[in-house]
């Protein structure tokens, strides 16, 4: 028997050899051919090195499919006698733990990057809740500073100090009208603008104060801002007028009549 036909004949044996599913038979049937035929003890060891080669430098891309195989493999690998030989014996048992530390790699490697995933997940919402959570307080300060604004007028609505004073236009603006309140002890003028009949585009009201016969400006009123605010305190003022000006407001009142003006008095 030439050796070429050896090698071709037992390759099925040296496989199962190899992987440790040999029959005690096949065993000592391998390991007398290794003894009497150098090529196909040679063609052995080949076989041997280019399984630890995989196993060492390819775990990473072992697939699920190959995975099972070899997990299956391990699993039914029959019992050897004691009789075989040591040397041999050594030398599977080496390949089985390679093969089972790779497996074991690639396990960790993909529990590892799912926790890191999920590690990542959770950094990810914990940053919208503190985004929430911050925007949630900055509304909060901004309600409570609203809050604190209209305490603060109320407050000086309801001072007996605080005079009224109803501005009320006359039949160039019928539907006019906004109130100011004063309160000379705290120095402190607040307006709120009820009805402002519609103007033309280019057109504004402004509001003024008479201070010994000078018009001073406090604001343009704005039909579309209705709430209670605050206007420019000014002392000794003789009355407050309103008239309509260009937009965006004039430096100096109008020539023509105000469309609503009213006296202020002073307690002495």
């Amino acid at each position: 028997m030439s050796n070429k036909f050896d090698i071709a004949k037992t390759s099925d044996l040296l496989e199962k050899y190899l992987i440790g599913r040999a029959s005690e038979l096949e065993i000592k049937t391998i390991e007398g051919l290794f003894k009497t035929n150098p090529e196909i003890k040679a063609t052995y060891n080949k076989m041997q090195s280019d399984l630890e080669l995989v196993s060492q430098a390819n775990a990473s891309e072992v697939s699920g499919h190959l995975l099972s195989n070899i997990l299956y493999e391990l699993d039914d690998k029959p019992v050897v006698s004691m009789q075989t030989n040591h040397k041999s014996e050594r030398k599977r048992s080496w390949i089985s733990f390679t093969i089972a530390a790779s497996v074991a790699a690639i396990l960790f490697a993909a529990t590892s990057y799912k926790l890191h995933q999920q590690n990542q997940q959770l950094i990810s919402e914990n940053q919208v809740i503190v985004d929430e959570i911050f925007d949630l307080r900055t509304d909060i300060s901004k309600n409570h500073l609203t809050l604190d604004q209209l305490r603060t007028q109320l407050d000086q609505l309801n001072n007996p100090e605080t005079e009224k004073y109803v501005l009320k236009g006359n039949r160039k603006a019928k539907n006019l009208k906004t109130v100011v309140y004063i309160n000379s002890k705290d120095k402190t003028s607040m307006l709120d603008v009820v009805s402002l009949p519609t103007l033309k585009k280019e057109q504004c009201y402004q509001i003024w104060a008479d201070i010994q016969g000078k018009m001073v400006s406090l604001g343009i009123l704005n039909e579309t801002d209705r709430r209670l605010q605050n206007i420019p305190y000014t002392k000794d003022a003789l009355g407050l007028s309103i008239t309509i000006e260009p937009k965006g407001g004039s430096r100096e009142a109008s020539s023509e009549t105000p469309v609503a003006e009213i006296s202020i008095k002073h307690n002495d």
